[in-house]
């Protein structure tokens, strides 16, 4: 019986450091960041992510806006996920706010879109926005009008 245990312990400790780091997500507005960074270490998801953590707000903390996003599983979130068989699968996500007087995405390769766009209006911009990325090498940026 206790060959079983240290099996299934082994089983579960190689299953952690396997999935530990492997999934990483960076998102990058083209902003230039500051010195203000907002984490949140251990945001709560379900069901292998499909139920996702709440949204992190940064409103008060990053008065310029926001700079980069980063999202991971650490090593401890992954055994977290490992233990509970994937039913809680915390994340790591790291907010840096851009710093003051930041300029916002240049006009030439943004697309322009509506809060309160339609869903036509919404892929046409992202075809839109792609294609101006595919002619100038470049990321392309949807602005969001706030009415």
């Amino acid at each position: 019986m206790r060959d079983h245990r240290v099996g299934l312990s082994a089983a579960l400790l190689s299953a952690a450091l396997l999935v530990g780091g492997c999934y990483h997500a960076v998102v990058e507005t083209g902003r230039q960041p500051s010195g203000t960074v907002v984490e949140n270490k251990w945001a709560h998801s379900f069901l292998y992510g499909l139920v996702p953590p709440n949204p992190v707000d940064v409103s008060s903390r990053c008065q310029s806006g926001v700079a980069r996003v980063e999202t991971q599983h650490s090593f401890l979130n992954s055994l977290a996920a490992a233990i509970t068989w994937g039913i809680y699968t915390p994340m790591t996500i790291t907010v840096q706010c851009a710093g003051a007087g930041s300029p916002d995405a240049p006009a030439a390769s943004s697309v322009r879109l509506s809060s309160e766009a339609s869903g036509e209006q919404i892929s046409a911009a992202i075809q839109q926005a792609a294609l101006l990325s595919a002619r100038s090498g470049e990321a392309a940026y949807i602005v969001i009008d706030r009415d």
